[in-house]
């Protein structure tokens, strides 16, 4: 079964991309500020499940943030999304950056979402342990703050590049275009209230932590279940801020346990 790329203008005449693959009840993965990559772990999901991943608005045009200024607008935009694609009620699983989108979405659509999972999410802020600045960090930095190992086999394949020059290129835009888009909605800081906010989200949750993350330290894990009445926490061990990637066989179990509950 190939992945599918679909493309729909939404109402707001913003377009949509998302990567879909599978048969079953609809899970939307939402991805972090490296940008959108199919990996192991989404094609086991899509044995069971029909598996959508949007693309973030921006990523690939810098100009539809124009239309979009705040964490509420963009869950309106993935509202309009899942509207136009006919996905109702689905599991949502956000790593990073799109676990803060997921969890937002959660708080105010509370009746639409199935089932929510956040993987080393974004969204909350402690004064005692920060979460680390990216943006302002040399890239040779980056590797060691994201993984666990930082010179193992989940590294290679996150930071790799095609060898073609042109193709190179092509990636190296796509991913600073990513990380800018991001940042429109999480500079300086990606505290936006949303600690006010968690109570509202009655999805059953699993908060999924890598224990070695040193960009988003597993202290806000604690922080999320403290947040989501019923949520449940489950730390992987050897893993940092990527365990579907450093602990694939560890995070499948782990999603399809939950979402097959």
């Amino acid at each position: 079964m190939n992945t599918e790329t679909l493309e729909l203008t939404l109402p707001s005449g913003l377009t949509a991309n998302v990567l879909k693959k599978g048969h079953g009840a609809p899970v939307v993965f939402l991805h972090s500020h490296l940008g959108r990559a199919w990996d192991g772990v989404l094609d086991a999901l899509a044995e069971r499940f029909t598996v959508y991943a949007p693309r973030h608005p921006g990523s690939a045009n810098e100009a539809e943030l124009m239309q979009l200024d705040a964490f509420s607008d963009l869950v309106l935009y993935y509202d309009d999304l899942f509207k136009a694609f006919g996905i109702e009620q689905p599991a949502l699983i956000g790593h990073s950056f799109g676990g803060a989108v997921a969890a937002e979405y959660a708080a105010t659509f509370d009746a639409k979402v199935h089932k929510l999972v956040l993987i080393d999410s974004l969204g909350l802020w402690i004064d005692e342990t920060p979460v680390a600045d990216i943006n302002g960090m040399a890239d040779q930095k980056i590797p060691a703050l994201l993984l666990a190992d930082a010179s193992g086999s989940a590294a290679a394949d996150l930071f790799a590049m095609p060898s073609d020059p042109v193709a190179m290129a092509k990636a190296i835009v796509a991913r600073v275009s990513t990380r800018a888009a991001v940042s429109h909605f999480i500079w300086p800081i990606p505290d936006r209230d949303l600690r006010r906010r968690l109570y509202r989200i009655v999805a059953p949750t699993l908060v999924l932590w890598g224990r070695e993350d040193r960009y988003v330290p597993v202290v806000y894990a604690d922080e999320f279940v403290r947040g989501i009445a019923g949520a449940t926490k489950q730390v992987v061990d050897r893993a940092g801020h990527f365990p579907h990637l450093e602990q694939a066989a560890t995070t499948t179990r782990a999603l399809l346990e939950f979402l097959g509950r």
